[in-house]
């Protein structure tokens, strides 16, 4: 993300810690990859190499650029201006980002050489791109655009590696290789399994040790990584310190991953290959907007995007003043965007009405005024029982709006659906979407609603309760009061919004907040029974509310909320407000100003590729995260700094100070800061950024969200395409982080795929984990494109604990299935003495069906040895690990048996097999069909030299609608895959 630069304080002794860092974690960590983000940089000791973070954020921006020059209208101010391109840009970009990223950081992809171009496996991972590329383009297509920027983080992942992997820049190449992701193009021969392609290399650096080969022609070849499939004798490696097959003959490697090398054998081609992958990058980013158009590749990135106006309209009889206002407000929005010269982009307008039982539909629109004809055409009729459906209107509100949205209910009534507050309260924590409930109940309407039973006066705790979550507010008023107090919706949504306070108290109570030296407007929302508030500026003058007029601000005072505003000129600097009040208040305050920041939690992942890999729902309470932020909105004439950030509980007290260190100015692309949290809080809190501008005045930003800590983690493994027809399985696991106790698990989906969707129960030990998977059958008569969204919630029966997992799934075309299984070998063991009859070899592997109809049947067709298939993944039952499953299964074969069906138990997961025989018997060879027909043979061997062979077997799929587009996945265990 190409943000300004930013500089951050106490940066040369950070440097030194974490240069020392670096060199211990080389032990740990294992690379091959181009390095995944700026961390990465850091962990190598090479400051200058380019990462897939760097490359892909530069690509997406210029391409935007450019996209945003061919737009008629365009001023050439407008063009250049990234600061004006919207804090929804930065995010939709960073998506992208770690999608890509997390291809290195994944279970299922982070050894797979098909997602790398590794192993010499060109035309699978081709294949592979070119399915990310399709489903890419049909997402976009459909505007189901956070699944479509998924894949193309995936896309650019593995189309970048293939120009660091192979030896495409070695032969001499200075244009992208387009039969990559054109069939039609020409294509460059591949080294065939028997072709050697490198020569012996015993230094750090290895220059010319590709073999010039006889054929007379180029040939291409990718690099071997560690021993996963072992490399055959005269192959290249990937190379590097961290690559165990280097030491295999040929030694030596051919990765250009970076600039160090320690990791790269041929760094001194590093930024050749970097160009080509940036250019590889902008290409396939032409060529999307091409598909889809620029205004749908525009909106594809939220460029310059308004914020969406969301409504959830409660439609019972109760509701007429409040549909009034909900128009009204509509409609005074929409008129100011028309009037608002800047405003160059369609914004996103949705409706989710709701009744008891009915709900929706959803109406979504680019267009104002087919927006405000749906909310015409609400009608408030019938009712009668209190509680009304308002939480699944909620979640179909958050599934479709963009991320950094805000939600406006309004309703009277409380919730029927309160089994669902998990899963909205996940969805509106992943998106970052603030939730506002503008409530109406009041004693001279309740005889409107036939009440068979006495309210509950805490009937809306838990609207209170995720608004407080998300940062939004629940206010409390009348039906004569709403169409006023309505006015925070367009207060919330203005272009040029920041937080500069958002704080709650459960009486009285004051707080400070800084106002910028450039702002012109300021709002502040206070909600609650109060009986006055005092301003106290910053050169001392205050104006108590409501109070006689004065020149600092003017009050709206409401029931349920006092709205000020400030009057200009605004002083700068730091303002307090003190509230009188009965009962709980919050506060809220609003400034108008572009600088804004993002954020996300990260852990190192040294498994097999360095880096910052993100964390998935909530930090885990008392242990170290580091806190990575982005400042959003700067003018290319601002020079500011930013020094900590402050972890604020929910009322506003501070509970720890997080020291910030730039990494733009020596390891990244100039847009991050960086801060390393030593213990997660145990209670929740939100961020306040602080820094000051180039005349040294101070600044301050607030993210409104509440972080939930908490000791469970939930993590999915795997996220499968959904095949029309066909049952797809979502495995994750489930980390405790505290005692041993009781867990219960939900599942959600928003279209009704789910087979079971729980709540399941399960115990887990102190520190220990439990694997499971939840499955989804999707209709013969789904479309392609349709997007699912699938929520996980863990929570413990002990305690407030729990945490979530929200994936994005995608139904794909049914086409026919025309790959056959695959065969890639997990671990060879080889003690063959030199008399064959004392010793035995053996080799563990991983059958999986790339294609969507599923493993079939195993037959060993050749060999003495014996043959045992595991019909559950065989993983540790350790003191660290305890799964879900049943105990593991075996069957056994030997040559000659019939084959055994396998699509049973398979349920279209990868297969583990392991093959013993004695030293005397050094090959065999096994056939596995898919339910397509497709046949693989695959031959074993005991060399570890050539411990992995794998045949091209005939692929004879058998009639009917089947698929061509594949899915593989290695899953068997974290440790291995």
């Amino acid at each position: 993300m190409s943000w300004r630069r930013l500089r951050g304080g106490g940066g040369t002794q950070v440097r030194i810690g974490l240069a020392s860092l670096a060199v211990q974690l080389l032990v740990l960590s294992k690379c091959h990859a181009f390095l995944p983000n700026f961390w990465s940089q850091v962990l190598t000791l090479s400051w200058d190499s380019y990462t897939h973070q760097y490359m892909t954020e530069q690509a997406v921006l210029n391409v935007t650029m450019e996209t945003l020059s061919m737009l008629p209208g365009q001023h050439h101010s407008d063009i250049h201006d990234q600061a004006g391109l919207g804090r929804g840009f930065w995010r939709s970009v960073r998506e992208v980002v770690h999608s890509n990223a997390a291809m290195d950081f994944l279970s299922s992809t982070r050894s797979d050489p098909v997602y790398h171009f590794d192993s010499e496996r060109v035309e699978g991972a081709m294949e592979m791109l070119q399915e990310f590329w399709a489903q890419t383009v049909l997402l976009a297509k459909a505007k189901e655009y956070q699944g479509a920027r998924h894949n193309l983080g995936q896309l650019f992942h593995s189309l970048q590696d293939f120009y660091s992997h192979s030896n495409w820049v070695e032969m001499g190449q200075r244009s992208i290789y387009l039969h990559l992701l054109n069939p039609k193009e020409p294509a460059m021969p591949i080294a065939s399994e028997d072709t050697p392609t490198c020569s012996e290399c015993h230094g750090l650096t290895c220059k010319d040790n590709l073999l010039k080969l006889s054929t007379g022609h180029p040939l291409l070849t990718t690099g071997y990584f560690s021993s996963f499939p072992a490399k055959p004798a005269g192959k290249c490696s990937h190379g590097g310190l961290l690559d165990s097959s280097r030491h295999r003959e040929a030694q030596g490697g051919i990765n250009k991953d970076s600039t160090s090398p320690f990791f790269s054998p041929h760094h001194y081609l590093h930024v050749e290959a970097a160009h080509l992958a940036t250019m590889a990058t902008l290409a396939v980013l032409r060529d999307l907007r091409d598909a889809i158009g620029a205004k749908s590749f525009l909106r594809l990135f939220s460029v310059k995007q308004p914020p969406a106006l969301v409504f959830v309209m409660d439609t019972t009889g109760s509701m007429f003043e409040e549909i009034s206002a909900a128009r009204l407000r509509a409609y005074s929005i929409i008129q100011a965007r028309n009037s608002d010269s800047t405003n160059s982009q369609p914004g996103t307008f949705i409706l989710v009405p709701f009744h008891d039982p009915t709900v929706g539909p959803v109406y979504e629109t680019e267009d104002p005024e087919q927006f405000l004809y749906h909310l015409q055409e609400l009608t408030a009729l019938g009712g009668g029982d209190e509680p009304e459906m308002c939480l699944t209107a909620i979640q179909l509100a958050l599934m479709h709006s963009p991320p950094l949205s805000e939600i406006f209910v309004f309703t009277d009534a409380s919730p029927k659906d309160a089994h669902l507050y998990d899963a909205v309260k996940a969805l509106s924590l992943e998106k970052q979407s603030k939730v506002t409930f503008l409530l109406t109940e009041d004693l001279s309407r309740a005889d409107r609603r036939i009440r068979r039973q006495v309210l509950s006066p805490d009937r809306f705790s838990l609207y209170t309760a995720l608004s407080a979550a998300s940062g939004g507010l629940t206010v409390f008023t009348s039906n004569t009061d709403i169409h006023k107090v309505s006015a925070i919706v367009q207060d919330s949504i203005a272009a040029r919004k920041v937080t500069l306070l958002h704080a709650e108290s459960d009486s009285s109570s004051s707080h400070s907040f800084r106002v910028d030296s450039n702002m012109k407007a300021v709002t502040v929302h206070v909600t609650g029974t109060l009986s006055h508030l005092t301003l106290h500026s910053p050169t001392g003058r205050s104006q108590v509310l409501p109070g006689p007029p004065d020149p600092l601000a003017e009050l709206e005072q409401l029931q349920g909320l006092h709205r000020v505003i400030l009057r200009p000129p605004i002083e700068s600097g730091q303002w307090i407000i003190s509230a009188k009040a009965r009962g709980p208040v919050t506060f809220n305050i609003l400034g108008d100003s572009s600088l804004d920041f993002i954020y996300y939690f990260a852990l190192e992942a040294n498994k097999t590729h360095p880096g910052l890999a993100k964390v998935e729902g909530s930090p885990i309470a008392g242990l170290p995260v580091f806190l990575v932020l982005a400042v959003t909105g700067l003018s290319p004439y601002e020079e500011p700094t930013f020094s900590h950030v402050t972890l604020l509980g929910a009322t506003g007290v501070s509970l720890q100070s997080v020291l910030l260190n730039s990494s733009s100015s020596w390891w990244s692309s100039e847009e991050e800061l960086v801060g390393r949290i030593s213990a997660v809080p145990r209670e929740p809190f939100s961020l306040r950024l602080s820094g000051a501008d180039g005349k040294g005045n101070r600044l301050e930003r607030v993210s409104t969200e509440m972080i939930q800590p908490t000791h469970v983690q939930i993590q999915v493994l795997y996220m499968p395409r959904l095949v029309p027809g066909h049952r797809s399985a979502v495995p994750f696991n489930v980390w405790n982080h505290g005692p041993a106790r009781t867990f219960t698990l939900s599942a959600e989906d928003n279209r009704g795929y789910l087979t079971r969707m729980g709540p399941h129960r399960f115990f887990i030990h102190k520190r220990a984990s439990k694997r499971g998977e939840v499955e989804l059958k999707t209709p013969r008569n789904a479309e392609a494109g349709v997007a699912v969204t699938l929520t996980l919630m863990i929570r413990a029966l002990d305690s407030a604990d729990s945490n979530y997992a929200v994936v994005h799934l995608t139904v794909i075309p049914l086409e026919p299935d025309t790959s056959p299984p695959s065969c890639s070998a997990i671990l060879v063991e080889n003690t063959c003495p030199q008399q064959c009859s004392r010793g035995n070899w053996s080799v563990t592997l991983a059958v999986t069906d790339r294609g969507y109809a599923g493993l079939a049947a195993v037959q060993l067709s050749k060999g003495d040895g014996t043959l045992l298939l595991f019909h559950e993944d065989p993983v540790s039952q350790g003191h660290h690990e305890q799964h879900m499953k049943e105990p593991v299964k075996e069957s056994q074969l030997v040559q000659d048996d019939p084959a055994v069906n396998v699509s049973d138990w398979s349920r279209n997961r990868p297969l583990r097999l392991s093959y013993t025989s004695s030293c005397c018997a050094s090959r065999a060879e096994l056939l596995v069909w898919d339910r397509a027909g497709n046949m693989r043979r695959c031959l074993l061997t005991s060399s570890l030299q050539r411990a992995w062979q794998q045949k091209n077997g005939a692929a004879s799929p058998t009639s009917g609608a089947l698929l061509s587009l594949v899915i593989f996945f290695c899953l068997l265990q974290e440790e291995v895959c």
